[in-house]
């Protein structure tokens, strides 16, 4: 790193005012760093450099051009630390909070060093008349920004690209995943590296997965009433840096290395992309980690508050809140518009992320309060030649709107994570009477939601856990939440989990107890890969991962949330891998289009007598079990010399009854000879060992249980 003894005028030239951020380079044969950012309310912008010992030199930036504050340092390379001083006016009631005694990270870092010291500094005021800005100088207490060298020697080239109806989501957190790996070097726990090892690829793809979810892997912060707790945000869903991979998780900055997580966060996608997985990035544009007006100074309040929040109509000092975390970004702004679009377009092309999922995004698409498809943020999304063709899913509801609840209104580009589809197979597997027609519809892809506006079943991004809420194991084994670690008095957290513990809460050595949480958890997972649509996993499900009935561990950084490798339930692990498998080799459970018109006899529904369901069935609100006929000329897969690959065909027998039911195997087709392929109760029968069965027939689903089964087809 450089340093800079000198000041001013003296140490720069005239910059670009494109790109934004820190861009090493050549100037006229001058080697430096053209620094720019972007405030329509700065009266002056000042550049701040730290050498080693923390030294500041400031460099009053003197070109501005439509908004953008730009100068080029000779001198200045990669691993240079600076942040940015801000001067201009100080009227909170206004929306304006420029105040220079804040030192500010670049909105551009693509690396960030450091941490937030909470203190009086960056927290508190220290004048009592809040009408003037603090006098307190906070640079002692924030994160340095870090000029970063983007050279990477890329190995990923001929990287595999699933198709959507192909692909299988495994939702994971970087540390959790790997802090208590075996296989993994005790150095690389908790680290991108410890990810891009092979003994963590080697999981996912004994498994067989194709596309990794992370977690927010941006550069964040903790809120200070957790810190102040002894806690931190351990999920990450309080961004500050929406160009740098966090450095909580580098082993490089972890080795005395600042700035090495870029090239550590690289060297993992490469990893990863080589073995033949994709990775999805969780982003958190909907907010940032400043909280509410009382919140800290750390980047964008300071940088241009209102360009970068949506405040009230009228009343500019006051946040509008559509995510509970007191801000949300204002995405009707040129300036925030650029910036989350720039990001997206960063991650792709630097970073090689193959899509991304979008925290509470109906926030994005509000620029005028309501939520609208049309939006300029998803008009951009859709426009775009980068952004548009990489894995989108949105997570369509954010708080305290009217239409806050946004399933199923995305434009036919999203994927959406389907809410309804949780919220009905966690009812049905408890039994409780959600009508089977419900099933039906979330099972077959939910064209309520999708059908009618010309998507695909692939729209729909099928989940019955994830990081917020119960685990699997914890979804079979609790009635209650129990988030008392969190130091909220157990307040914290949804009430409206949908699970149930079978007859005791928690833990138990019953083993017929024991036995029917197993046989619920399969039968569970044994649907989410049959449906139609995008199966998501959260990671750790499949080796019985438990929080001790924890719904919210956002703020647990231990035991907790860490995978428990030596602890894994082998046998549900196997039966995972086995059903992602049977997934992948099957193409009619992997469906592209709905069916209407003749094509709809490709998929048929019976009753458990073997005969045709009608309005009456349909209507019955109490039934809970059902036969499902796949055809397997439906939508039939490519082999790679290009011909057509026609699947078997498949009945699906569904029982979530708590007592074994008998079925009759419909009339299909007379000559068919059917033969069990997956029997989620009894994990001993199954695999084509039983003899074959003809229609007429009757096959027993035990409790709570789902039998697969296949007969070659005649074409």
């Amino acid at each position: 790193m450089t340093s800079m003894q000198a000041t001013g005028a003296a140490v720069t030239r005239p910059g670009r005012p494109f790109p934004l951020g820190a861009t090493p380079g050549e100037q006229l044969g001058i080697a430096g760093t053209n620094f720019a950012i972007a405030s329509s309310v700065a009266e002056s912008v000042t550049l701040c450099l730290f050498d080693d010992g923390g030294l500041e030199t400031q460099i009053p930036l003197q070109d501005n051009d439509a908004d953008v504050w730009h100068g080029f340092v000779p001198g200045v390379g990669p691993g240079q630390a600076y942040g940015y001083r801000v001067a201009g006016t100080w009227d909170p009631a206004r929306g304006l909070r420029c105040n220079p005694a804040k030192l500010l990270l670049d909105p551009y870092a693509k690396a960030i060093s450091g941490s937030v010291l909470f203190g009086p500094e960056v927290l508190g005021q220290d004048e009592a008349d809040q009408a003037r800005p603090s006098s307190l100088d906070s640079a002692a207490q924030v994160p340095r920004s870090l000029v970063v060298d983007q050279a990477f020697a890329w190995q990923d080239g001929n990287r595999t690209r699933h198709r959507t109806s192909d692909t299988v989501l495994y939702e994971i957190h970087v540390k959790g995943f790997t802090m208590r790996h075996p296989g993994i070097p005790p150095e690389l726990r908790g680290t991108y590296a410890g990810l891009g090892h092979a003994a963590a690829i080697a999981h996912l793809l004994d498994l067989g997965v194709t596309t990794v979810e992370l977690l927010p892997v941006h550069q964040n912060v903790p809120e200070a009433f957790l810190v102040q707790r002894g806690l931190t945000n351990y999920w990450g869903y309080n961004t500050i840096g929406y160009f740098a991979p966090h450095n909580g998780y580098s082993a490089a900055v972890r080795a005395g290395r600042p700035g090495g997580q870029v090239a550590e966060f690289k060297s993992m996608v490469d990893a990863l992309h080589q073995a033949g997985l994709e990775v999805v990035l969780d982003v958190v544009f909907n907010h940032s980690a400043e909280g509410g007006p009382d919140g800290p100074a750390l980047c964008f309040r300071g940088v241009d508050n209102t360009a970068y929040y949506r405040t009230e109509p009228g009343d500019p000092g006051v946040y509008v809140d559509t995510t509970g975390c007191g801000n949300s970004l204002n995405v009707g702004d040129p300036i925030t518009l650029q910036l989350i679009m720039d990001s997206l377009r960063y991650w792709v092309l630097e970073m090689h992320a193959d899509g991304f999922r979008f925290d509470l995004a109906p926030s994005l698409a509000r620029q005028d309060g309501a939520f609208d498809k049309v939006s300029a943020f998803l008009d951009m999304v859709a426009q775009d030649p980068v952004v548009s063709r990489v894995k989108l899913t949105a997570e369509p509801w954010d708080v305290g709107q009217m239409d806050s609840y946004d399933l199923g209104g995305f434009p036919p580009l999203w994927r959406e994570w389907n809410g309804k589809y949780r919220d009905t197979m966690r009812d049905f597997w408890r039994s409780t009477p959600v009508g089977i027609g419900e099933f039906a519809t979330r099972f077959a892809g939910s064209s309520d939601l999708y059908g009618t506006t010309g998507r695909r079943p692939t729209a729909s991004v099928n989940l019955i856990t994830v990081h917020d809420g119960f685990t699997l194991r914890d979804l079979v084994s609790y009635n209650d939440k129990h988030n008392e670690d969190n130091g909220e008095e157990n307040r914290d957290g949804t009430s409206d989990n949908r699970s149930w513990n079978g007859g005791a809460e928690g833990p138990t050595a019953d083993p017929d107890l024991l036995a029917l949480r197993a046989r619920t958890s399969r039968a569970m997972l044994t649907t989410l890969m049959l449906s139609f649509g995008v199966p998501l996993l959260l990671g750790g499900d499949e080796m019985g991962r438990t929080q001790q009935g924890n719904n919210n561990a956002y703020c647990q950084d231990n035991e907790t949330t860490w995978f428990d490798w030596a602890s894994a339930d082998t046998a549900l692990k196997d039966f995972t891998r086995d059903l992602i498998a049977f997934r992948r080799a099957h193409p009619v459970f992997r469906r592209r289009r709905f069916l209407t018109g003749v094509e709809a006899t490709q998929l048929q529904w019976f009753t458990p007598a073997g005969t045709p369901m009608d309005g009456s069935n349909w209507a019955d609100p109490n039934a809970r079990a059902i036969a499902i006929y796949l055809d397997g000329s439906d939508d039939p897969d490519r082999a790679e010399d290009g011909t057509f690959l026609v699947d078997d065909d498949f009945l699906v027998l569904v029982n979530s009854w708590w007592e074994p039911l008998e079925f009759v195997l419909p009339e299909v087709r007379p000559q068919a000879r059917w033969q069990v392929e997956i029997d989620s109760y009894d994990l001993g029968s199954g695999a084509g060992l039983e003899e074959e069965r003809k229609p007429g027939d009757t096959v027993t689903a035990g409790p709570r249980s789902v039998v697969v089964l296949r007969s070659g087809h005649p074409g």
